[in-house]
């Protein structure tokens, strides 16, 4: 078919007034004015009249499984104290609560224009119960052994015994030892080991907050402390290094790992990212919306901008943030950096996500070879900057097409929404 619409929005270039795609067999075929595109494709016209038409948004961060969980903790005095809480929370739940949980994020996500998610998955046992997941997932096993010492091989095995039982899906399938203080040195480097060997993406929660900064750099606070109570070995912890030091001591980073948040940054962490190769750098994930949650220290976006690193957005979970729209993450961004073009922004939800999933060409983009997951917004009577009135939007769509399908259900679950209790 042929969707036709007021702008077409590639990201990877100029937008374009009165423009058309070609979709074809679930990919993007052609893309430019609608002109020329009528003139050289007999397709069938969809006509989607006064609409912007951009890439479904990519959130390269999430937690689905805490998706029923939103204001069910009030900020907290500490990091830890949060931790202590979410882990209250989970305690009381049984599995047939993720899979509500899980449901009801994906429906927040379809509402607010996302169209694929890196999701870090608890229980594994669900990538069974969401085989066919109305936005094309990525699910990242989390792998924690903090109450396990010695048994970071199991942990992995387990893992991997899901991944493999998962089979072929939308999507993909990846790891995730959580964290520098929940993940033994081990098992980070059993993990990373693991996806050089099978060519897999691998994500991590890294120098997220001051107190992991204190536990490994110094040696003490409250999340040293809380770590100790549980039984961790804490012998990596005086050793004058900062979490992502000790993280990278771990593992060879490179551009197959996704790490989230980066908040807690030192000159050497700068340094040590800057001596890797261009082309195979992590990517980073940021999330605004948790950010301020937790009242972190400011997130070094320029600096990290400008060495270079692939900087995406996600939304981290409904414990932490008010809501799965990238809109709201995108909008934060904006706020925050006033000097910062509208576009990049746009690109740290689309084409930048779809690179730290190793999907550059594929998603993220309206381009020839790309996959058709696409979205549509009003466009404003008045349009100077057709980027800056995407970030502007806040309602939800109502319009959405996932590998060239149109979803003809968004109206329907937006209906069906309204009556949902988070």
């Amino acid at each position: 078919m042929i969707l036709r619409a007021r702008h077409v929005v590639p990201v990877t270039a100029a937008p374009i007034e009165d423009g058309a795609v070609v979709i074809e067999n679930g990919a993007i075929r052609a893309v430019g004015p609608w002109e020329e595109i009528q003139g050289s494709h007999q397709d069938e016209t969809v006509d989607l009249g006064e609409q912007i038409l951009l890439p479904g948004l990519i959130n390269a961060h999430c937690h689905l499984d805490y998706s029923l969980m939103r204001d069910a903790i009030s900020p907290q005095r500490s990091f830890t104290q949060w931790i202590r809480r979410i882990n209250a929370i989970k305690r009381s739940a049984y599995p047939q609560d993720y899979e509500v949980a899980i449901q009801h994020g994906y429906d927040e996500l379809v509402k607010w224009g996302t169209t694929t998610v890196a999701n870090i998955e608890t229980f594994p046992e669900m990538l069974a119960a969401f085989s066919d997941p109305p936005v094309r997932t990525w699910w990242f096993l989390e792998m924690i052994d903090i109450r396990q010492p010695f048994a970071a091989k199991q942990v992995l095995q387990k893992a991997v015994s899901y991944f493999e039982a998962a089979g072929g899906r939308e999507g993909g399938l990846g790891l995730s030892p959580h964290s520098p203080y929940t993940a033994s040195g081990d098992l980070i480097a059993l993990g990373g080991k693991l996806a050089d060997e099978r060519d897999i993406l691998m994500s991590a929660h890294v120098a997220e907050s001051k107190e992991e900064w204190n536990m490994f750099r110094k040696g003490r606070g409250a999340l040293f402390e809380f770590m100790a109570q549980l039984g961790r070995w804490m012998g990596d912890c005086y050793e004058n290094r900062t979490p992502l030091m000790h993280f990278a001591a771990c593992t060879a980073l490179s551009k197959r790992w996704l790490l989230v948040h980066m908040n807690e940054l030192g000159d050497d962490d700068f340094a040590l990212l800057e001596q890797l190769p261009k082309d195979n750098r992590p990517s980073i994930a940021h999330c605004p919306g948790s950010h301020a949650y937790f009242r972190h220290s400011a997130f070094p976006l320029w600096r990290l901008r400008d060495m270079g690193i692939n900087l995406c957005l996600g939304t981290d979970s409904l414990a932490s943030t008010s809501s799965l729209s990238m809109f709201d993450e995108m909008r934060a961004v904006a706020k925050g950096h006033p000097d910062l073009p509208a576009l990049e922004i746009l690109k740290m939800a689309t084409v930048n996500g779809a690179a730290a999933l190793g999907m550059s060409g594929r998603l993220g983009a309206i381009a020839p070879g790309c996959l058709a997951d696409l979205i549509a917004l009003p466009s404003p009577a008045q349009i100077d900057d057709v980027h800056r009135a995407i970030l502007k939007h806040r309602k939800p769509i109502q319009w959405r097409m996932l590998g060239g399908k149109i979803d003809e259900t968004v109206v329907g679950q937006k209906r069906a929404r309204k009556a949902a209790t988070f």
